[in-house]
């Protein structure tokens, strides 16, 4: 992904702060984390004779905070009898601020991709859109595109099927990924309307294109949506999936949100690289393009409400079609097989369906065991790549239920 020759600037680097710089340009605000699964089936089978499940979430969460590796650290659980269960550890700011909970807002970055997929599959049910209209059907007459790019459809942007990469390598994103590492800045600040759009003028398909995710294809997803809808981002997610499904504390304008005061306070952690672990760093501004990309802020108790919609239906049939339709599998692969803003994978034994947020000073994890009507949310208040306690807990989970069945002792 670097550029054949890099500036000049960045010529004196060393390898380590090069592999740093490729690992997080691949990773932010993405899909990929380190998701290492329990080696044996021995804690599934514990759970299943204990029932503790405070015992297996503990476990799992609480080492996370003990070790430094975050401040705080929210886990949500939707267990098969349709209620909710939140633990809290540690603080909310590196100052204190008390033990975050189910209602302790936190920034969740891509899990706004998925919220823009409900959207999107909305607007097809409602006729308004196809999944296979192409960019050149969707953008406005004259919209500079290059031949390639007048090729993507709707469900390719939406699948990370496009072709387009993460983000444009260019040497203005190198230079503000080094600023980044040192001060913790945002390095998509200059990813406006304009400049996607001139990227996509020039734009060529890759020879042998696969599943690969990228930030500006969803970028151009949400412009998309709002030119044939009509209404800004904002105002779609709260008429068409917030306000229909309850989520009173979930919004892109974090400011508007009751809990906004209280919220859980950004942290270093793996990145930014030259910045002390646990020391709080910037929230992320976003352009127009990425706004409903990555801006999104929510709490453990409304992503549990909004995966029991997925799991279990809303009662509302427009809406209950076109989740469905986000979770159904289109180009299908043993791991990372993709469907609209979901990823699914097979963890163990269970089949999880699960989208995580890797975003200035916190990541998150929504996962569905779709077979145990089972739901996991994970919020840190801190950057890790480490994210394997929601993998793990729904792994045990879907054990436990299935050794039940078996009737194991």
């Amino acid at each position: 992904m670097f550029p054949a020759r890099l500036p000049s600037a960045l010529c004196h680097l060393r390898k380590p702060l090069l592999g740093a710089l490729l690992s997080l340009l691949l990773c932010a605000c993405g899909t990929l984390s380190r998701m290492p699964l329990d080696s044996s089936n021995e804690q599934a089978l514990r759970l299943a004779q204990s029932g503790d499940l405070d015992r297996e979430v503990n476990e799992l969460a609480a080492p996370m905070v003990e070790s430094g590796r975050t401040p705080g650290l929210v886990v949500g659980v939707l267990t098969a009898d349709g209620h909710k269960h939140f633990y809290g550890y540690g603080v909310r700011d590196h100052d204190g601020g008390g033990k975050p909970d189910g209602h302790t807002l936190f920034a969740v970055g891509s899990l706004s991709k998925g919220f823009l997929g409900d959207i999107a599959a909305l607007l097809v049910q409602d006729g308004v859109l196809h999944w296979d209209d192409r960019l050149e059907q969707l953008l406005p007459a004259g919209t500079p595109l290059s031949d390639d790019a007048k090729q993507i459809t709707l469900l390719q942007l939406a699948t990370h099927t496009s072709g387009l990469p993460r983000q444009p390598m260019t040497p203005q994103t190198l230079s503000y990924f080094v600023e980044y590492l040192f001060t913790g800045n945002s390095f998509y600040r200059h990813f406006d309307r304009d400049y996607l759009l001139r990227y996509m003028a020039e734009f060529e398909h890759p020879a042998h294109p696969g599943p690969q995710y990228s930030n500006i294809g969803y970028g151009l997803l949400s412009y998309v949506l709002e030119l044939h809808s009509g209404q800004k981002i904002d105002a779609l997610l709260q008429a068409r999936v917030a306000e229909p499904l309850g989520l009173s504390n979930t919004d892109y304008r974090a400011e508007d949100l009751p809990g906004f005061a209280q919220r859980a306070r950004g942290h270093a952690g793996d990145q930014p690289k030259f910045i002390r672990r646990g020391q709080p760093v910037p929230d992320w501004q976003f352009t127009d393009i990425l706004h409903g990309t990555a801006a999104l802020y929510s709490n453990a108790d409304d992503l549990l409400s909004y995966a029991a919609a997925n799991l279990n239906g809303s009662g509302n049939a427009e809406m209950d079609a076109a989740l469905q339709d986000t979770l159904n599998v289109r180009v299908d692969r043993p791991q990372e097989a993709a469907a609209v803003a979901w990823i699914v994978d097979s963890v163990g034994s269970q089949k999880i369906t699960y989208q995580v947020g890797l975003v200035a000073g916190y990541t998150s994890y929504i996962g569905l065991d779709r077979q145990h009507k089972t739901a996991v949310v994970v919020l840190q208040n801190s950057f890790n790549w480490s994210n394997d306690v929601g993998h793990r807990l729904l792994q045990r989970l879907g054990g436990a239920a299935d050794a039940r069945l078996a009737g194991q002792p």
